[in-house]
C-alpha cells in the first residue's frame, strides 16, 4: 500500500468509497464525478502505480480488471447496449491517480474518441 495514494486509502477503509465490488484481488467503486450514468472505477488492491508498473509476471491483473468490469456491466444492464473501458497511463495520458485502475463507462450513447 502507498500511504498517499487515495485509492489505497479506499481499500483500506481510512476514507469511504462507493464500493460496488470486492474481492480478495480487486475493489470497485463508483466515481465520484461520473462521466456517464454507470461510471465505476476497478482497482487492484495492491498498489501499482501505472499500467507500465505491472510486473511482467502479473499480467494477468489485467485480465481479472476486465473480467470484473464484464461482469460489472452486466450486473447494471449495460452489456448488451454496450460500455467503453478505460485506462489511462501517465499524465500525458490523462492519469490523475496514480494507482492503476480501469474505468468502466456506460449507460448512454457516448461519444467517439476521434
Amino acid at each position: 500500500m502507498n500511504a498517499n495514494c487515495i485509492f489505497c486509502k479506499i481499500v483500506d477503509r481510512a476514507i469511504p468509497g462507493d464500493i460496488v465490488y470486492e474481492d480478495d484481488e480487486l475493489l470497485a467503486f463508483n466515481d465520484v464525478s461520473p462521466q456517464a450514468p454507470v461510471h465505476v472505477l476497478i482497482i487492484p488492491k495492491v498498489h501499482i502505480a501505472s499500467v507500465n508498473d505491472v510486473p511482467e509476471g502479473d499480467a494477468i491483473v489485467i485480465a481479472k480488471l476486465t473480467t470484473c468490469a464484464r461482469a460489472l456491466a452486466k450486473a447494471r444492464g449495460i452489456d448488451e447496449s454496450g460500455y467503453r473501458l478505460i485506462m489511462n497511463c501517465n499524465a500525458e495520458g490523462g492519469q490523475t491517480v496514480f494507482h492503476l485502475h480501469m474505468h468502466l463507462l456506460g449507460g448512454r450513447q457516448l461519444r467517439g474518441l476521434g
